[in-house]
This record gives C-alpha cells, structure tokens and sequence, in this order.
C-alpha cells in the first residue's frame, strides 16, 4: 500500500471519528414532518428552554387548523451524542385537544437533521366512560426546512375564518 492510499484511509478513519461532535444539532428554525405539517422552533435558550409555533395538516375535526404555541424542553447533548427533547402543543382554536412529543435529534454524514418523535394527543371526553378513545399515539419524522431568516410560520398559515359560536 502507497503512502499516500495510507493517508487517504487515516485521514477518512480521523473525520469518521470526529465528525459527530463538528455535526450539531440545532433545534431552532423551520421543520416539516412526513405529513406536510410544519414546525417553527425559536432560538433554544441556554438552559434548553424552546418556544415555537405548530401547523398541522392533520386535524381530528376536519376543520381549518390555525398555527399553535409549542413550548419545550432540551437536554443538553452529552459530548459526541445527540440531543433529546420534549415539547407540547396547545391546539389553539381549532381543537380541544393537546399533544406531548418527545424525541430525539440526528444529524447524517451528509449534514441531513432530523428530529425523530413519538406522540401522545390527548382529546377531551364527555364522561369517564369515554376515557378509552382520549388518546392516540403517533410517531413522525421531521426534516429541516431551508428558508429565508426570520419568523414565516405565520405568512404560511392559511386564513381561517373567526367564527364565532352562536348564543345558547
């Protein structure tokens, strides 16, 4: 074997082993999951903290879904590894429901992230008796959405007409 093919193949071992730590993670932007519904996470406070928006394309009315507050939390990645995360949405408007999502984020060798979740919705009921069907359970895949800077969840909600209940 040449010098240099032996170069090659140490130079390709050392970016394997150091190339988890150079590809981080970062939470905060624009994401869309495998259902078209998209998430805008703003910056990640030191402590983990996150607030966002979430617009859903799947809703349990059929109705016209309107963007939602998300707050969640990160745990600090351990040194080489991934970080993992919770968040919860408030269906705003639309539904009376909440979802719990906790998951976990990945980075590939070609610099694709990818936040991988489970999910709890949790729907009100009338009656105890009804507590069976209250719940459902998920999973999604988000991928990262490249868009300009700035907050544009909103510019892509669609408009929804306030209607308001009638009177009793």
């Amino acid at each position: 074997m040449g010098s240099s093919t032996l170069t090659l193949v140490l130079t390709m071992a050392l970016v394997a082993c150091v190339a988890p730590a150079e590809r981080k993670c970062q939470l905060s932007g624009l994401w869309r999951n495998e259902q078209d519904s998209l998430m805008e996470i703003t910056a990640v406070r030191d402590n983990g903290d996150f607030q966002g928006k979430y617009l859903t394309r799947v809703t349990l009315a059929g109705g016209c879904a309107r963007a939602s507050p998300l707050t969640g939390a990160q745990q600090q990645p351990s040194e080489g590894g991934w970080p993992t995360f919770a968040f919860t949405v408030r269906w705003d408007k639309f539904s009376n429901a909440t979802t719990a999502f906790a998951g976990q984020c990945f980075v590939d060798t070609g610099g694709k992230e990818t936040l991988t979740t489970m999910w709890l919705l949790r729907e009100a009921v009338g009656s105890l008796e009804e507590d069976w069907k209250a719940t459902r359970v998920g999973r999604n895949v988000f991928t990262r959405k490249r868009t300009p800077k700035g907050k544009i969840l909103p510019s892509l909600s669609p408009s929804c007409e306030d209607t308001a209940s009638p009177a009793p």
